[in-house]
Formats: C-alpha cells, sequence, structure tokens
C-alpha cells in the first residue's frame, strides 16, 4: 500500500514563502495524478494544485500566479513553492497520491 508524508509547514510572516514536500512510497510512487488541498478551521476543504499525468499543472484560482507545483521522480516527491504568502493561506495542507492522503502540515501566515 502506498504512503504519503507532507513536510515543511511552519509560521511565516506576510509576503513570505514556504515550500512543502510530499514524499510518496509504495505504490504510490506510480500513480500520475496528484493534488495538494488545504483545510481552514470554517472552511471547506479547497484545492490547491495538482499534478496530471505526471506533468501538467492546475491551480486554484485563489493560489494561481502565487504558487507552484513541481514533481521529482527520482525522489518521488512533489513541492509545492509559496510566495507572497497572506493570511488567508493559513490552513492544513494535504497531499493526495490518486486515493491516499498524507497526514498534512500546518501553514500558519501570521505577523
Amino acid at each position: 500500500q502506498g504512503q504519503v508524508r507532507e513536510s515543511g509547514g511552519g509560521l511565516v510572516q506576510p509576503g513570505g514563502s514556504l515550500r512543502l514536500s510530499c514524499e510518496v512510497s509504495g505504490s504510490a510512487v506510480r500513480i500520475a495524478n496528484m493534488a495538494w488541498y488545504r483545510l481552514a478551521p470554517g472552511k471547506q476543504r479547497e484545492l490547491v494544485g495538482r499534478i496530471i499525468q505526471w506533468r501538467a499543472t492546475d491551480y486554484g484560482d485563489s493560489v494561481r500566479g502565487r504558487f507552484t507545483i513541481s514533481r521529482d521522480r527520482v525522489k518521488n516527491t512533489i513541492y509545492l513553492e509559496m510566495n507572497d504568502l497572506k493570511p488567508e493561506d493559513t490552513a492544513v495542507y494535504y497531499c493526495l497520491a490518486g486515493a491516499v492522503w498524507g497526514p498534512g502540515t500546518q501553514v500558519t501566515v501570521s505577523s
């Protein structure tokens, strides 16, 4: 069975940057479609962005132009580069590989 684990979350000031990593293992390394979601208190789960068929990317409206997803197939890892962070980006960020979810990593944007 595949496993997914996020890392890289933390506290950052508004306007700052952060890079999240999502390492996959087991059967999850063969999954072509992966995505980042986030969940903020009192809000619905939101699609941040995704990689389709290994390479193509798509982003949610609220992060397009600020966030970038990339994938390193050698390291079995996808990344979420987040720039110009805003307080409303505060959430738990989750990685999804096929049908396998990671435990999430907290991102807090605050001065």
